[in-house]
């Protein structure tokens, strides 16, 4: 396996799941950083921006939660 697999298969890992809700959280602080410039300017096109960015962001964490629920169930181990 190279290395490049590797680092696609660490996606699929409950690590790798947590590191992606991570940056997704992370890319929350510039969509309200966004809203708020877009609220202070009153510009309605720069806040429409902000508000499809952070559904963007929701629907990436919850599916990257489900993800993670899914992985959870799928371990034998776990029971």
């Amino acid at each position: 396996m190279s290395k490049l697999e590797k680092a696609k298969g660490f996606k699929h890992t409950k690590p790798g799941l947590w590191l992606s809700i991570g940056t997704s959280t992370f890319g929350a602080l510039g969509v309200v950083k966004e809203f708020r410039k877009a609220r202070s300017e009153n510009d309605t096109l720069l806040l429409a921006n902000a508000v499809v960015g952070a559904a963007a962001l929701l629907t990436g964490t919850l599916l990257l939660v489900r993800e993670l629920r899914q992985l959870g169930s799928d371990d034998v181990l776990a029971g």
